[in-house]
C-alpha cells in the first residue's frame, strides 16, 4: 500500500510537470513487446534505468524527451538501434530489430501519413490567430470527424470540412480557442484547411471514394472502428453537436452557401487565411 501511494505521488508530480507517467512508459515498452532491459540498451541507458522509471525514479526532462521520440515513431526507435547495435549480444539485436519492423508495420502507414499531413503545417509551429490558438492536434481531428460521421450518414469531403470550421470557429468563439488546430483558407467552396488531401488520407479515417450517378468520384466519410474518443472534452462534443444538429440535413451545397454569408469568408479573398479573430461574428447557434 506504501509503495503504491508513493507511485501515485510520483505520477502526480510527472503529470504536473509534463512528464511520461510509470504507466505511460510501461506502455511504449509493452508496445513494441521489449523487456525493461532491452528498451534501456535501445535507448543507450544503463540496463535498470527503465525499471527505475516504471517503479519508482522520476526522469528528468532529456530521458523523458528521449521516450517520447519513440512513443508513436518505430523509424526513430530504428535509429537508436543503429547508434547502441553494440549493446545487445549475439541474435539479440535481430530479435528486437523484428519487433520494431512489426510495430512499424503496424503504425507505420499512419505515421508516415502523419508525418505528410503535419509537414504542411509547417509555417504554423505557434498558437496563432490563424489556427485558433491552440497547435495541430491529429487525434482529436480523426476523434472529432469520426464522431460527425457517426450521426450524419451522408457525410462527404465539402460538407465535412464546413462542419470542422464551424466546430473550431464555435469553439473560438465560446472558449477562445479552437479544437483541432487546423489552419483554414478562403476558397470558393467555402473554408479550406490546409493540407486537406494528406487530411483525407490519414489511416486511422475511414474515407471510401464512392461514383454518384453522375459518375462523379466523391469521398464518403464513414465513423472508424475502435476510435478514441476520450481525447475529446465534453465542451468539445457539446461544441460538435450542437454543429451536428445545425447541419446533420443540409445538402453540401447548402452549407456552402451558409457558409457564404458569414462576415470570415466575405471579409477574406481567395486563397487567404480566414483568422479566427473573425470567427466571433459567426452567427449563433446553441450549444446544449
Amino acid at each position: 500500500m506504501e509503495n503504491e501511494n508513493l507511485l501515485n505521488a510520483r505520477n502526480a508530480y510527472r503529470m504536473k510537470h509534463g512528464l511520461l507517467t510509470s504507466d505511460e512508459i510501461v506502455a511504449i515498452r509493452e508496445s513494441y513487446g521489449l523487456s525493461q532491459v532491452d528498451l534501456a540498451r535501445l535507448l543507450g541507458w544503463g540496463e535498470a534505468t527503465i525499471s527505475r522509471y516504471e517503479s519508482k525514479a522520476i526522469q528528468d526532462e532529456a530521458y523523458d524527451n528521449m521516450l517520447r521520440l519513440i512513443k508513436d515513431n518505430p523509424l526513430q526507435a530504428l535509429e537508436f538501434l543503429k547508434k547502441n547495435a553494440d549493446k545487445f549480444p549475439g541474435l539479440k539485436k535481430v530479435d528486437v530489430r523484428t519487433k520494431i519492423v512489426e510495430k512499424l508495420d503496424s503504425y507505420g502507414k499512419e505515421y508516415l501519413t502523419r508525418q505528410a499531413f503535419e509537414g504542411e503545417y509547417a509555417s504554423f509551429e505557434e498558437p496563432s490567430d490563424s489556427n485558433g490558438f491552440v497547435m495541430l492536434n491529429v487525434d482529436k481531428l480523426e476523434a472529432a470527424i469520426s464522431y460527425i460521421a457517426e450521426k450524419v450518414p451522408s457525410l462527404f469531403k465539402v460538407k465535412l470540412m464546413k462542419m470542422l470550421w464551424y466546430a473550431d470557429a464555435m469553439s473560438y468563439k465560446v472558449c477562445g480557442f479552437a479544437i483541432t488546430g487546423l489552419v483554414y483558407r478562403h476558397n470558393e467552396m467555402g473554408a479550406l484547411p490546409i493540407g486537406h488531401y494528406s487530411l483525407m488520407n490519414l489511416e486511422n479515417l475511414n474515407v471510401q471514394e464512392e461514383v454518384n450517378l453522375n459518375y462523379d468520384s466523391m469521398l464518403h466519410v464513414y465513423p472508424s472502428k475502435n476510435m478514441d474518443y476520450s481525447v475529446l472534452s465534453d465542451q468539445d462534443k457539446s461544441i460538435l453537436d450542437a454543429v451536428i444538429k445545425k447541419f446533420k440535413d443540409f445538402k453540401t451545397q447548402e452549407i456552402v452557401d451558409y457558409m457564404h454569408e458569414e462576415k470570415a469568408y466575405i471579409e477574406t479573398k481567395q486563397g487567404e487565411i480566414i483568422p479566427f479573430s473573425k470567427a466571433k461574428e459567426i452567427r449563433d447557434f446553441k450549444t446544449r
